[in-house]
């Protein structure tokens, strides 16, 4: 077996079971520990994975944000929640832009109900879900493209943004601590940055278990937002800490 196609299998068992272990792994593909060693480094290197003892994990942690492949099967229902009450702030005829994201996908598919629209997205499966929708002009962001967040990023990215204005940025986040938003990698950072500079309101979507959480980079204080829309209430201490600085933050409840 190739190395890339023991790899590309490695990838798909992290994306089931979240966790792998090397014994298991040398055991199943019939190679040694340093040969499994070896394609843990190659693909922690290209931040597909986090090494931990004894195997790896695909879980997120400060530094990693895990695949698109694992984040897209995790809340739906939730997803969905937060996609309903985001759509409230969209009315027909706005720019609207969408970030990279598994919830920022469930949102761009539901945008249709307020169309006609200008969607601009560097998020390849909102372009999926929208290329063929009448209605929707849709403007795809190029750039390099990255499997695990699948969407596009850089430098081109991020000067095609400078160039263009919206009416609204839908922006996600991993974690959020205080009145910060986090994320992990430095050019979705930047990707993000750039659509809220070029959107006159912005909201955030966050997920109520990433509350209490930071990670390398800091995205954007929470101030920056007109609204952040979660999908549960978060703990007290984060809801107290939110209405003292005048942060709006909306629960997308079953109805919405």
């Amino acid at each position: 077996m190739r190395r890339e196609e023991r790899q590309q299998l490695i990838m798909d068992l992290l994306v089931e079971q979240h966790a792998v272990e090397l014994d298991g792994l040398a055991e199943r593909f019939a190679v040694s520990k340093m040969t499994i060693h070896r394609d843990l480094d190659d693909l922690e290197q290209a931040g597909l994975l986090r090494k931990v003892r004894g195997g790896a994990t695909i879980d997120a942690g400060t530094r990693f944000e895990s695949d698109f492949r694992f984040r897209e099967r995790q809340g739906e229902e939730a997803k969905k929640r937060m996609a309903r009450a985001a759509l409230q702030l969209v009315e027909p005829g706005m720019t609207v832009i969408v970030n990279d994201g598994s919830m920022a996908a469930v949102l761009g598919a539901v945008l249709v109900e307020r169309r006609p629209l200008t969607v601009i997205t560097n998020n390849a499966a909102v372009m999926d879900a929208l290329k063929d929708e009448a209605g929707i002009a849709l403007i795809a962001l190029g750039g390099l493209y990255s499997a695990k967040f699948n969407g596009y990023f850089g430098v081109v990215t991020e000067e095609a943004l400078a160039r263009l204005r919206a009416d609204l940025a839908f922006v996600s986040a991993p974690a959020l601590s205080g009145t910060k938003a986090f994320h992990m990698d430095d050019a979705v950072v930047r990707s993000k940055r750039a659509m809220i500079a070029s959107a006159a309101r912005s909201c955030l979507l966050v997920n109520h278990t990433r509350f209490g959480h930071s990670a390398l980079h800091v995205l954007a204080d929470l101030r920056e937002f007109e609204c952040v829309i979660t999908d549960d209430v978060p703990a007290e201490e984060a809801v107290e800490t939110l209405a003292k600085e005048g942060v709006r933050l909306k629960i997308a409840s079953k109805q919405d």
